[in-house]
C-alpha cells in the first residue's frame, strides 16, 4: 500500500462541558487516509464541484471538520442521467458479475472499517464502539446481498393451455433514488444500494446534510471495487438545498422508484411528489416503539433488553424503545435496577474516548426536543429519577422517568434521544392496548417467561419488527420494515431484493401438444 497521507482536523473544547468528563477538556483528531475523505459529489465515476460549499461538523463540539460540494438540482439531474445510461449496460451484467462486484466492495469496506467508523463518530457523534459496529452492519448487507444477487428466481407455472406456457421473469427497476439518514450514515446507504445493484438497478444517493462524508467514503471504495462509471452516485447537498435536490430525484421521469429511511412527515412529502410519474417506493419511516415487561418477565434480562435498546446511538435510532410499560407487580425491582445499570454503564463524552457509551445528539434541535418532552412530563406529574439536565452543546443527561401517562408528549411521539420514560399497567390487555395506540409501527418489545403470552402478545402487537426477550433485532438475514404509518415495503433478508425488481409475465404460444 502507498503511503499513508492523515487529514488533521482539531477540535477544541477547553471547559465548553463542565459538565462531562476530564477528558472533554481536549483537542481532538480525525485521521482517516485522505482517499477516503471526499468533499465533492461523485457522479458518473467523477469527483465533481458544486457553486458552493456547506460545513459538516463535529456534533460533539460544534467545530467544522470538512466543507463539502453543495450539490443542487442541476447535479441532480446529471446524476439522475448518468445512472439512466449506466443502467442499460449495468442491467446486462450477469448475476455472478454483479455479485462478484459487491463482493469486492465488501471486502475494501471490511479492510477500512476503522478509518469508516471515524468518519462516523466525528460526523454524528457515536461512539466508536459503535461506529464500528455499524461498520461490520453495513459491510454485512453488500455480503448479503452479493450472494442474493445469484438466487433472483423467476417462475414456470403450469398452463391451463397445451399450447402455451408461463414464465415470470424478474428484471430490474431502473435508476433508483436513494435517500438516507444522518443515524447510521453507512448501513443505511448499504442496506439500500446493495439490493439495487444486486437486483441490477443504478442509484443516485442523497446523504443527509449532516453525514455526507461516509456516503462518500462509500463511492470512493465503490470507485476501487470496479462498481462502473454511473451505477453509483452520490449527490451532498445542504439543508437549503435538500428540498429542491429531493425534488429531482421524487420527480424526474428517469427515476423508476425512490427509497427513502426518516421521519414519517418527509416520507409523505416524497410519496407525494413521486406519484405524478407513479414511481415504486420504500419507505422506512418513524417509529414509537413500546418496551413491555411482564410479571413473568427475567428482569436482568429485561433491564439488559431496555439498555440496549433505548441507549444506543444516545437514543437516535428509528428502532429505539420509547415508550416503556412495566406490570405492577415488578415495577418497582425493574426500576431499582434499572437505575443502578444506568449509574454503572452510561458514559457521557466525544465518541473517540474509549470508555464513551452517549455522545452528543445530532445536534441542539434535538437536544431541544428531549429537554422539551422531559419538562412536558414532569409538568403533568411524573417523577425525574435520573439525569434530565441539558447540558452544552447537544449533550443531554440520559434520563429516567417514572409514573408516566398517556397524556404527557413522551408518550405520544417518537424522542430520539437518552430519554427512558415508566409507565406502569395492571393486565396484558392494558399494555396492547397502550402499546397500540399509535399510528405508527416499526419496532416493539416484549418480556415474558410465559409462551402462550408470548405468541398472544407478538401477534397482537401492530408493529413490523418484534423483540421477544431481546432488546437487539437487526440483521441482514431477516426483514426490516414497518406497518401503519411507518412506511411500505421491506429491507434486507431474501425479501429486500424484491423492491428493486418487476414481474414479467410472459405468455409462450403457439406451441404444438
Amino acid at each position: 500500500m502507498s503511503a499513508v497521507c492523515v487529514l488533521r482536523t482539531r477540535c477544541f473544547l477547553r471547559q465548553v462541558f463542565p459538565g462531562l468528563s476530564a477528558a472533554m477538556n481536549r483537542s481532538y483528531s480525525l485521521d482517516v487516509t485522505a482517499p477516503l475523505l471526499r468533499t465533492q459529489g461523485y457522479v458518473d465515476g467523477r469527483w465533481v464541484s458544486a457553486a458552493s460549499v456547506f460545513p459538516v461538523l463535529d456534533p460533539a463540539t460544534g467545530q467544522e471538520i470538512a466543507r463539502v460540494a453543495d450539490c443542487g438540482p442541476a447535479e441532480a439531474k446529471q446524476a439522475v442521467d448518468a445512472a439512466y445510461k449506466a443502467f442499460h449496460s449495468w442491467k446486462q451484467y450477469s448475476a455472478k458479475e454483479r455479485s462478484v462486484l459487491l463482493r469486492k466492495w465488501f471486502d475494501l469496506l471490511t479492510l477500512h472499517k476503522e478509518d469508516l467508523a471515524k468518519l462516523i463518530t466525528f460526523e454524528c457523534g457515536k461512539p466508536m464502539r459503535e461506529s464500528l459496529g455499524e461498520m461490520a452492519y453495513s459491510a454485512s448487507f453488500l455480503e448479503w446481498f452479493s450472494e442474493e444477487a445469484r438466487r433472483v428466481y423467476g417462475d414456470i407455472v403450469p398452463s391451463p393451455a397445451k399450447d402455451r406456457k408461463i414464465l415470470l421473469l424478474k428484471q430490474p427497476v431502473g435508476v433508483a433514488s436513494i435517500i438516507t439518514p444522518w443515524n447510521f450514515p453507512s448501513a443505511m446507504i448499504t442496506r439500500k444500494v446493495g439490493a439495487a445493484l444486486a437486483a441490477g438497478c443504478t442509484v443516485v444517493v442523497k446523504p443527509a446534510e449532516d453525514t455526507p462524508l461516509s456516503a462518500l467514503a462509500l463511492a470512493e471504495l465503490a470507485e476501487q471495487a470496479g462498481i462502473p462509471a454511473g451505477v453509483f452516485n452520490v449527490v451532498p447537498c445542504s439543508r437549503e438545498k435538500t428540498p429542491s435536490v429531493g425534488e429531482v430525484l421524487c420527480t424526474d421521469p428517469l427515476v423508476a422508484k425512490i427509497s427513502f429511511t426518516g421521519s414519517t412527515a418527509t416520507g409523505k412529502v416524497l410519496l407525494k411528489l413521486a406519484a405524478d410519474t407513479v414511481k415504486k417506493a420504500s419507505m422506512e419511516l418513524g417509529g414509537h416503539a413500546p418496551f413491555i415487561v411482564f410479571d413473568s418477565a427475567d428482569v436482568d434480562m429485561a433491564v439488559g433488553g431496555a439498555m440496549a435498546s433505548k441507549f444506543r446511538n444516545s437514543g437516535q435510532t428509528c428502532v429505539c424503545s420509547n415508550r416503556f410499560l412495566v406490570q405492577s407487580g415488578i415495577y418497582d425491582r425493574f426500576m431499582e435496577k434499572l437505575g443502578r445499570a444506568m449509574d454503572a454503564e452510561l458514559r457521557l463524552g466525544h465518541g473517540s474516548e474509549p470508555d464513551t457509551t452517549q455522545g452528543p445528539l445530532i445536534n441542539t434541535r434535538a437536544a431541544e426536543k428531549v429537554a422539551h418532552q422531559i419538562s412536558d412530563a414532569v409538568s403533568r406529574g411524573a417523577k425525574l429519577l435520573k439525569g434530565g439536565k441539558r447540558l452544552d452543546g447537544s449533550f443531554m443527561e440520559p434520563t429516567l422517568l417514572g409514573d408516566v401517562t398517556t397524556e404527557m408528549l413522551c408518550t405520544k411521539e417518537e424522542t430520539f434521544g437518552p430519554l427512558l420514560p415508566v409507565i406502569r399497567f395492571n393486565s396484558e390487555d392494558e399494555a396492547l392496548a397502550i402499546a397500540n395506540a399509535s399510528n405508527v409501527g416499526l419496532a416493539g418489545y416484549f418480556y415474558s417467561q410465559d409462551v402462550s403470552q408470548i405468541w398472544r402478545v407478538a401477534e397482537a402487537l401492530e408493529v413490523g419488527l418484534v423483540g421477544v426477550n431481546e432488546g437487539l433485532l437487526s440483521t441482514p438475514e431477516a426483514t426490516f420494515g414497518g406497518v401503519k404509518q411507518s412506511g411500505l415495503g421491506r429491507e434486507g433478508s431474501k425479501y429486500g431484493i424484491d423492491e428493486y425488481l418487476e414481474i414479467k409475465y410472459m405468455c409462450f404460444g403457439g406451441l404444438k401438444p
